[in-house]
Order: C-alpha cells, then structure tokens, then sequence
C-alpha cells in the first residue's frame, strides 16, 4: 500500500526531520511512505478573518492538487475521530482494504483546511484533543503508522 503525507507546512527543524526520516525508515517493510510538504501560504502579520480565508482557499487548492482519482483521503484535525492505536490500527486495516491506490493523510497548516478539502476527504481522524506544531503532529503520526503495521502483523512493539 502506498501512503503519501501531506503537510501543509515544511518541516524545518533538524530534530524533527531526523525522527521522522527514522519512522519512515522503519515504514519499509511495510508500506511506500512518502512525506511532501511546503504548501503553506504565507499570511500577512495580522492576518484579518479574509486573510485566513484566502490562506486556507489557496492552501487548499494545492492539497487537492495532489489527490488523484482512485486515491483516499484522510485529513488530521482536531475534530476527527479520535481513537486508540489498536483502533487507528483496524482503520488503516480498513483503508489498505479499500482497492484505493494510494492513502493520502494530511496535516493542515497554521489555520486549519479549507473546506474544500474537509469535503473531499473520505474521513477525518484526530491524533489526540491537544494541538500540536504541524511538526510534531506529523513525527507523531509517522510512529503511529509504524505502531499501525506492528499492531496489524501481530510483531512486538505495541504493548
């Protein structure tokens, strides 16, 4: 199964970078990860209720880009479905089942997703009830997924 990350945002600190590249490395075995980034548009100093409205349209417009017919997408948002990773796990289990050629997850930006994009996505997870750097919430979905496949293979690491 192939699964493309989309993150608004570009991951720029070293540390990050470094676990992330570490799960997607892990990811191997099982499934073709591949991380984009650098969607973001830049908003002015003191964006004004317009302003974000255009940041998200534009944003928006570059997420969808990247969706082919035939793929499945799944937005990371705060009011998503929030679960355990033994129920992330029969998700993902679901979504590998689904004939879709690709899984896409998205990371939104700074101000959240367009609603373009909240209505062409086939569903909506949360990683947790916290807000999280755009960073730090794609490293924590990365373990995930890897947490994912070891739950699915029945393979130690989820305890």
């Amino acid at each position: 199964m192939k699964i493309r990350i989309i993150s608004v945002g570009k991951i720029r600190e070293p540390f990050y970078q470094a676990g992330i590249q570490e799960y997607v490395k892990r990811l191997t075995p099982y499934s073709n990860v591949e991380l984009v980034t650098g969607f973001e548009e830049k908003a002015p100093a003191r964006p004004g209720d317009q302003d974000i409205i255009q940041v998200k349209q534009k944003e928006g417009q570059r997420i969808l880009q990247q969706i082919a017919p035939g793929e499945y997408l799944v937005l990371c948002d705060v009011q998503g479905q929030a679960g355990s990773s033994t129920e992330l796990a029969a998700r993902v289990g679901q979504w590998m089942l689904s004939g879709k050629s690709r899984i896409n997850i998205v990371v939104g930006g700074a101000y959240g997703l367009d609603r373009g994009v909240i209505e062409a996505a086939h569903e909506r997870i949360s990683l947790s009830r916290l807000t999280f750097p755009h960073q730090m919430a794609v490293l924590i979905l990365v373990e995930q997924l890897y947490r994912t496949f070891k739950i699915l293979r029945g393979e130690p690491y989820h305890h």
